[in-house]
Parts: structure tokens; C-alpha cells; sequence
């Protein structure tokens, strides 16, 4: 793996974000050697050359602690937009582990993004961190099927082992659940698929699922997913054509009768959906014990 230059890791304080609440982000690595055949992060605008190389930015931690130490307002730091915080050279290297040790240290919350078991490493951590702030998992799974998850994700871990790291998490009371995007049309949008997640995700513990019923497509993004799609399913790349033509949002010609079974299924289980309900059902407990300590 090389390591590459940076002068700053942590992105400014951001008041009221709506994407999962994050206050920070913060980006370790860049690129990413899962090979997700939808990968938005391969689009143009990104500017991540020979993106299926990860790399690291050099004196990583020492950055991390520098600017966390800066910072004025304590916050929720989210990982794993751009580049998987848990790819595989993460097992040797742990600059995402040391990470969180800084945010723990200094008192801040995680909300990490991943689609690798690895983080079950770092679990203890976890609960640490969440004994003072927030602390967010968000496994993506958009199949339950392993064999289709080998084809479209293939060298990440099998849908299975992420589930099952979804469980181990949430038995140490740890605030985790699924990123069901994206769903891809033609291949994933089925009612069995879709059931089928949420059944598991009931299953294993999983406290939120947060949907996608399409995909966007933009740049040379479409150009390695089209690529792909003539490579494992034939004749598929036309159908989006037809139906899409070059548009960004792919949304699935079934997401209006996927909804109403997602919502009926995640209301008799009792998962969050709702992107208001899933930010206050992870910040919610840091806050009410930060308001007790006033009474």
C-alpha cells in the first residue's frame, strides 16, 4: 500500500447535517479494492485516479489528533463515504483503529460506514466511545444473497458475514443497522430480496435500515457499470438504456410497491427507517444522559 501526502484529514464543523447527523468526516484512505460494480465514488467529479489502489495518508494519526484537538465544538465523526474505513490493509496498518482511539480520547462520537466484519475488532472500542457520544454503524447490505453478492461486490465480505457483524455489534449495545442501497434495478428490486433483508436484519438485531431503490449513474461511473453489466448479466445494459437513457437517478420501476413493503415490514419488526428517527435513536441516549448530569 503507498502512503500519499495530506495536510488535513478532518472536514469543518457542520451544524445540522442531515445526512446521519455527522459533524465531521473524516477520510483515511483513498480508493477502495472492494470492486462494487455500482461504485458512485469512481465518478468523474471525485477526481480518484486508479481508484481500485488504496492508499493512505501519511502521518494519518498524528493529523487526526492535531486537528481534533482544534477543534472548538465537539461532534459525531463520520468514515467510510469515499473509501471503506475497514478494507483489508486496515486488518495490518489499523489507522482506523487508532482513529477511534483519538476520538475516544478526545470526546468525540463515530458514525462509520463499511461494508467489512472487520469492524467487529473494534467493538470494545465502540463501546467506549459510547459511554461519552454517539456512536453509529451503518453495514451497506443490498443483497441477501451471497452468490449475487459475490458477482456485484466482489472481494467484500459476503452479505452473511455482515449481518453477522451487525449481530455481534448490537449484542454489545451498539448502535448498528443496514445502508439498503444501492438496490439496483433488474437485479435486486425484487419483493424476496427486499423482504428477505429485512427479515435478516430482524433477525441479527439490526436497530435501522435506511433505503435506495435505484441507482445513480453519472460519468465514467456508468461507463465501468455498463462494463459490467455486459460482463455478468447480458443484455441488462440495454434495458437501462431503454428505460433510463443517461439520466443520474435510476430509480427502480418498483420502488413505489418496494416502499409500501419495506415501511410494513420494518413497522411490524420495529426498525427505524426515517432519517429524523434513526439520528435521534442513536444521538438520543448520549443526550438525555448528558442532560441528566444537570438536574
Amino acid at each position: 500500500m503507498e502512503f500519499i501526502p495530506a495536510k488535513t484529514i478532518l472536514s469543518g464543523y457542520a451544524e445540522n447535517n442531515p445526512w446521519f447527523g455527522c459533524n465531521y468526516t473524516m477520510n483515511i484512505y483513498k480508493g477502495c479494492c472492494h470492486g462494487c460494480i455500482y461504485c458512485d465514488s469512481r465518478s468523474e467529479c471525485y477526481r480518484v485516479d486508479d481508484f481500485d489502489e488504496v492508499r493512505a495518508k501519511e502521518n494519518a494519526l498524528a493529523l487526526i489528533e492535531r486537528e481534533l484537538m482544534s477543534k472548538r465544538k465537539k461532534g459525531v465523526v463520520g468514515t467510510g463515504a469515499m473509501s471503506d474505513p475497514y478494507n483489508p490493509f486496515e486488518k495490518k496498518y489499523e489507522l482506523t483503529k487508532g482513529a477511534l482511539e483519538l476520538i475516544h480520547r478526545y470526546g468525540f462520537g463515530a458514525a462509520i460506514a463499511t461494508k467489512s466484519d472487520l469492524i467487529v475488532r473494534d467493538r470494545e472500542l465502540l463501546k467506549e466511545i459510547g459511554k461519552h457520544s454517539p456512536v453509529l454503524v451503518k453495514m451497506t447490505v443490498t443483497t441477501a444473497d451471497d452468490l449475487l453478492c459475490r458477482k456485484i461486490e466482489p472481494h467484500a465480505a459476503l452479505s452473511s458475514r455482515r449481518l453477522e457483524a451487525i449481530e455481534k455489534l448490537t449484542q454489545e449495545g451498539i448502535f448498528a443497522g443496514i445502508l439498503l442501497m444501492p438496490v439496483l434495478p433488474f437485479i435486486e428490486d425484487t419483493e424476496e430480496n427486499i423482504s428477505r433483508i429485512i427479515e435478516l436484519a430482524h433477525q441479527k438485531g439490526a436497530k435501522f435500515i435506511y433505503p435506495a431503490f435505484g441507482v445513480t449513474l453519472r460519468q465514467n461511473q456508468r461507463a465501468w457499470y455498463y462494463e459490467k453489466l455486459d460482463e455478468l448479466f447480458p443484455s441488462l445494459k440495454e434495458k437501462y438504456i431503454e428505460n433510463y437513457g443517461n439520466a443520474y437517478e435510476c430509480r427502480s420501476l418498483k420502488a413505489r410497491e418496494l416502499w409500501r413493503l419495506f415501511q410494513d415490514k420494518c413497522d411490524q419488526y420495529g426498525i427505524l427507517y426515517n432519517m429524523p428517527d434513526i439520528i435521534a435513536g442513536y444521538k438520543g441516549p448520549c443526550r438525555l444522559e448528558q442532560l441528566s448530569l444537570f438536574e
